[in-house]
């Protein structure tokens, strides 16, 4: 392929490129019209179902609670998690619009890992919003105030924003020498760094310090959240009362198996899976950018009464 115009391939000096190309998912490139139809309809449940969820607590007074206030943050984030990357996606597969300028993709890098690690802060922050409502039940409307809702969507948003500041400006001065296909859907992290000819040691420990403390210590303090949470539930005198306990947190049990599992996956996979083939790894990165955002909003339908009865009255009240 012959670089692009702005490039200079010159041994002294390396300008960035003026664009890239996504090659969507490498191997499949004939199936991309058909493996669009399951990516386009979880991607439209996925919008449609965190848009009514938001409408829902939004419109429904006895819904404004902080458990409610967390599930709209989680709610508002996984739409912009899908928005971020599923245009692009299916551009490529329907129109095989593949080329994407530097600057987009830097920028579709920063929005897409800003709100992932929004997207952990806000199961950690639902993690400590179980623990208080179970652990200390009295207290929980005088700690979970409006005020420490907002501080703490706030501290997730500045910490995801300082943690992915870096990212695009190292990324912008690194020398692109070799090819300009990025092996992704979209641009992501490591996919951009692997097609620079410099030295990426920087990048590379940069991306795994990010990913422990993102990934390790917001797991790890979830866990420690769930370990006073049983702790209390099997303090209870009877059966009922530790089921109806701890049945207030399979909803939020479900959310963080289905974010983290493929994430974790995903991670491993990139930088030490070197024998996976390329569509496996990029369909599994695919599978964890859009399998959250759709079944979060399932999960809470299904699980939670108060949203599940609201979403049926509004559906019974349109049909007559």
């Amino acid at each position: 392929m012959e670089a692009p115009q702005g490039y200079n391939t010159s041994a002294s000096k390396v300008d960035p490129p003026v664009f890239f190309f996504l090659s969507g998912i490498p191997g499949l490139e004939a199936s991309h019209i058909w493996i669009s139809i399951p990516f386009c309809s979880v991607f439209s449940i996925a919008v449609l179902g965190n848009t009514l969820l938001l409408y829902v607590i939004k419109t429904d007074v006895t819904l404004h609670k902080p458990m409610f206030s967390f599930l709209s943050m989680l709610a508002s984030i996984d739409l912009g998690l899908s928005l971020t990357t599923m245009p692009k996606t299916l551009g490529i597969f329907w129109f095989r619009d593949r080329r994407i300028s530097l600057d987009a993709c830097l920028i579709q890098m920063f929005f897409l890992h800003t709100f992932a690690i929004m997207e952990s802060a806000v199961l950690l922050a639902m993690a400590f919003d179980r623990y208080v409502a179970i652990c200390h039940p009295l207290r929980y409307n005088t700690i979970l105030t409006r005020p420490l809702i907002i501080k703490a969507g706030l501290a997730a948003l500045v910490r995801a924003v300082l943690l992915m500041s870096p990212l695009p400006f190292l990324l912008r001065w690194l020398p692109y020498c070799g090819s300009h296909v990025i092996s992704h859907c979209f641009c992501e992290h490591m996919a951009v760094v692997r097609l620079a000819c410099s030295n990426t040691r920087f990048n590379n420990i940069y991306g795994i310090i990010v990913a422990f403390l993102v990934v390790v210590l917001d797991l790890t303090f979830i866990s420690l959240s769930y370990a006073r949470i049983l702790r209390t539930v099997f303090s209870l005198a009877s059966k009922d009362e530790q089921l109806k306990a701890f049945g207030t947190c399979i909803s939020h049990l479900c959310a963080i198996l289905v974010f983290y599992t493929p994430v974790i996956l995903s991670s491993m996979i990139h930088r030490f899976g070197h024998h996976v083939a390329p569509h496996i790894h990029i369909l599994l990165t695919n599978f964890y950018l859009l399998f959250p955002p759709m079944m979060n909003p399932i999960i809470y339908g299904v699980k939670t009464k108060q949203i599940r009865d609201r979403v049926l009255h509004l559906f019974h009240r349109k049909s007559f």
